[in-house]
């Protein structure tokens, strides 16, 4: 049984005062009209990352807790800490730069291993989702749950665009569930956690920093969150990287997990 954290209120209200302070900072980038460098191939970063990298360590941290985030230099003493923050100031950079309003600030905070708080904001849409896993999550300020389906029929399942693009999801088209391709992952989750969405799953390999603060909402909203082996996710790792994900409202662990099973390897082929 996970064990129960102090402090869940206070350290939601300093998410959204975080998500809030780094919406302040993007609003004199034009999303679409911004200049990008690459950290690899299909890796951008803007000025606007490193920006809104800064409000949030600046808005977050304290004495006693650890930092983890794609635009800071990962510096190992964080895993001295029980508690961390573990950020992506703009998590679906590729979306920004193309003016896609499927990029977000994602904030997740984690406590001996767990993901038990999270704050998404998606500044275009106008969407807030703060939640943790003994207090809930809300949506603009209203209380949401997961979805209540046991079945996969008529299901929404949210995508990766890029996975899509590249053909990983070839294999389930014309399934008994609807696809939606959408950008960033931080995304994707939070709209699971709202019950915007049913499920959400990938084989490719995501950070921490993408999946942290998404965890934590489908958790708190009710829903679960596995690897694709099946295993809870734990965060604060060496190397702060983890196989794929699925999620989704509990009632579809069985179904998804079972249709998932047999197309995995098919799916990594694909990647190869």
């Amino acid at each position: 049984m996970k064990k129960k954290m102090d402090g869940e209120g206070e350290i939601v209200r300093r998410i959204e005062a975080a998500l809030k302070a780094a919406c302040a900072a993007l609003a004199p980038f034009t999303p679409g009209r911004v200049a990008a460098e690459y950290k690899s191939r299909q890796d951008p970063i803007t000025e606007a990352d490193r920006i809104v990298d800064r409000v949030l360590r600046e808005n977050l941290q304290r004495n006693g807790e650890g930092w983890l985030s794609e635009e800071s230099l990962d510096d190992k003493v964080r895993l001295q800490f029980d508690r961390i923050w573990i950020v992506d100031p703009l998590d679906g950079t590729a979306e920004f730069v193309a003016g896609v309003p499927e990029w977000c600030v994602s904030i997740g905070f984690a406590h001996e291993g767990s993901a038990v708080a999270g704050g998404v904001c998606n500044p275009l849409t106008g969407e807030i989702f703060l939640g943790a896993r003994n207090i809930g999550v809300t949506y603009n300020g209203a209380a949401v749950r997961v979805g209540k389906r046991k079945t996969l029929d008529g299901a929404l399942v949210l995508a990766s665009r890029s996975e899509v693009h590249r053909g990983q999801w070839r294999q389930f088209q014309h399934r008994e569930f609807d696809i939606r391709p959408l950008g960033s992952i931080a995304y994707k989750l939070a709209l699971v956690a709202a019950g915007k969405a049913d499920a959400t799953w990938t084989f490719v390999p995501k950070h921490e920093w993408d999946i942290a603060a998404g965890v934590a909402l489908v958790e708190a909203a009710g829903g679960f969150v596995t690897t694709v082996e099946g295993a809870s996710p734990t965060f604060n790792n060496p190397e702060p990287r983890l196989s794929g994900l699925i999620a989704g409202a509990r009632g579809l662990r069985r179904p998804l997990h079972e249709i998932l099973s047999l197309t995995q390897g098919a799916a990594s082929g694909a990647m190869q």
